[in-house]
């Protein structure tokens, strides 16, 4: 395909784009492109893109290392080939065709009736073929996909014969894959990090990547002995070239700094024989994931590193994705932090909001959509928070395996006034910081809800919470200045109340199993009869029951006060749904 083309809104018919003619009069969107990501293990699809708040559009550009007959990509809601948006480059074997697609519940495509997507340019390059288009975040078509904050499933396919026609076309005959990506992202300009800069590289000691799919590769780093105290001001991913598209996400953590000595190790993070210690190192310095750019903090915080208080060793964690089974490839990537000993106004703070890690909370088994709620009330943080509050700038949501989406959202006098971070097509292969739009500021007196939606439709068995990976967990690490005491504000249902809940349903069950206290929680979940009514009582009780408030100090001891048994915060008023130009209305800037 050899196209030079600008400047046409595809009609809802195949579109001959050889016979379009280039437009002097067509503005080109803004370049370059500042986002981009590999698509596929080898690197030969790239994606990049930048976005307009103002027109609530997006550009993109996609670039085909080698295109034979045409190219497919897509977004769906978690990386189906059905029931999928697509837009498709196609030929027929004498004439090229780009059009608006969508597929349905068996993968056939079909040319969309409203055509939203519009070619700018497509053209020949000597280092592959470019297409470049755009289209609205929402377009109202019940067959597109809504564009929104969070993360995009992003599916793409190669043609290699020609097509008749477009309905001939079904995704599941053809080589396609999935990649995740942020898609919309603060706008904002990088700030100066001013001098006295320097930098510190965590990375993987030139570790041979495993010729399997996963690996999570785990390496200690020790910090220099004596290291004063210092701010984290900007950090950044360090990527191997060539492995740009193996390196699926990173993160960095901090060793407790009760831990006098943590010994060295390389090796996989999954290994039973790696050192117990490596458990105790779960406190997040950075966290990056393909597609991410660097993370810069605001002008008047830094996060300390060094000094009192602080532990000298870090983790590196390295997910590597290797579907192809590359054998042999050496990697030494990581994160480099940027920091200064020009120490900023404000220490930033790092507190986890949403649910403790306990089996008490639970997910019935074979739940399309299931919700459980973590609070952080107002008694919590009227206690703990300075009178003028705390500014949130960033956050990190989590989930294991059956987490679907992840909310957290500010109550003021029960009221929901902000959401903080919120993502639908959450994904527990794709997580990273991601910074907010607009910072927002959390007062003493206010609560913040995080709700966790799962699916445990391929389950039999109830999923309990947990730190194992097929236990369950739902958490915002939400990153603020000026740093307090709070570490964690969390909480679970109440213990009794749920020990009321296990001997209701096994009388109405007719089932006697003992319930006293002589079985641990797991066990009494995995004892109940499971049908509708045992999820909708236990779905009704967790929304409902008092809770156990755990308001902690970062000695992880709890603030003074009374937390045990607290009434659930009540929530009045709820956010309504954002409209979009499409819809006779915008979308808010925040």
């Amino acid at each position: 395909m050899d196209l030079n083309l600008l400047g046409y809104q595809a009609p809802s018919i195949p579109v001959d784009v050889s016979s379009i003619k280039q437009s002097p009069s067509r503005s080109l969107p803004p370049l370059p492109m500042p986002f981009r990501a590999p698509l596929d293990p080898r690197g030969e699809l790239q994606l990049a893109w930048n976005i307009s708040y103002a027109k609530q559009e997006i550009y993109m550009e996609l670039q085909v290392a080698d295109l034979k007959h045409g190219v497919v990509l897509g977004m769906s809601d978690r990386g189906e080939l059905t029931n999928a948006d697509l837009v498709v480059l196609w030929d027929s074997g004498t004439k090229s065709y780009f059009g608006d697609a969508w597929s349905d519940s068996e993968g056939h495509v079909s040319l969309d009736r409203q055509q939203d997507y519009e070619l700018i340019e497509a053209k020949e390059k000597p280092d592959g073929f470019y297409l470049l288009f755009k289209r609205p975040f929402s377009t109202c078509d019940p067959k597109d996909y809504l564009i929104e904050e969070g993360t995009v499933h992003i599916i793409y396919g190669l043609l290699d014969q020609p097509l008749a026609s477009l309905e001939e076309l079904n995704l599941s005959r053809i080589h396609t894959g999935v990649q995740r990506v942020l898609m919309l992202r603060p706008d904002d300009p990088s700030p100066t990090l001013g001098p006295d800069l320097q930098t510190i590289d965590v990375v993987a000691p030139d570790v041979i990547i495993p010729s399997q799919e996963t690996t999570y590769w785990c390496f200690i780093q020790k910090l220099p002995e004596n290291m004063p105290k210092n701010h984290i001001i900007m950090y950044e991913s360090v990527i191997t070239p060539g492995n740009e598209a193996i390196v699926h996400h990173i993160e960095v953590f901090e060793c407790s700094p009760d831990m006098m000595d943590v010994p060295q190790y390389s090796g996989s993070c999954d290994d039973n024989m790696k050192p117990r210690k490596l458990n105790y190192c779960r406190h997040v310095l950075a966290a990056w994931a393909m597609g991410a750019e660097a993370f810069y903090y605001p002008p008047d915080a830094g996060l300390a590193i060094g000094g009192p208080g602080s532990s000298r060793f870090l983790r590196l964690e390295v997910h590597y994705h290797n579907p192809l089974l590359i054998a042999g490839r050496r990697d030494s990537s990581g994160i480099r932090l940027h920091y200064t000993p020009r120490l900023r106004r404000y220490d930033a703070g790092i507190m986890e909001l949403g649910l403790v890690y306990t089996p008490v909370m639970a997910i019935p088994p074979k739940q399309h959509t299931f919700y459980l709620t973590g609070y952080c009330t107002s008694k919590c943080t009227q206690t703990a928070l300075p009178p003028g509050g705390i500014y949130v700038f960033a956050s990190q949501l989590h989930t294991h395996l059956a987490g679907r989406g992840v909310r957290t959202v500010l109550v003021r006098g029960g009221k929901e006034v902000e959401i903080v971070q919120e993502d639908q097509h959450f994904s527990t292969h794709y997580q990273t910081i991601r910074v907010l739009r607009k910072m927002v500021n959390i007062l003493p007196g206010d609560v913040l809800l995080t709700k966790c939606t799962y699916n445990t439709e391929d389950r039999s068995k109830p999923t309990v919470g947990g730190f194992g990976i097929m236990e369950e967990m739902c958490v915002n690490y939400i990153h603020y200045y000026p740093r307090t005491q709070l570490e964690l504000c969390k909480s679970h249902i109440d213990m009794g109340y749920l020990q009321k809940y296990f001997n209701f349903i096994n009388r109405f069950h007719g089932n006697e199993q003992c319930v006293c206290g002589e079985v641990d929680v797991t066990q009494q979940f995995s004892q109940l009869d499971w049908d509708d009514f045992t999820g909708e009582v236990l779905d009704s009780l967790y929304n409902t029951a008092p809770i156990f408030m755990h308001c902690n100090q970062s000695t992880a001891r709890l603030f003074p006060g009374e937390w045990e048994k607290q009434p659930v915060p009540v929530v009045t008023t709820t956010l309504e749904k954002p409209r979009y130009p499409c819809e006779g209305g915008a979308v808010p800037t925040s």
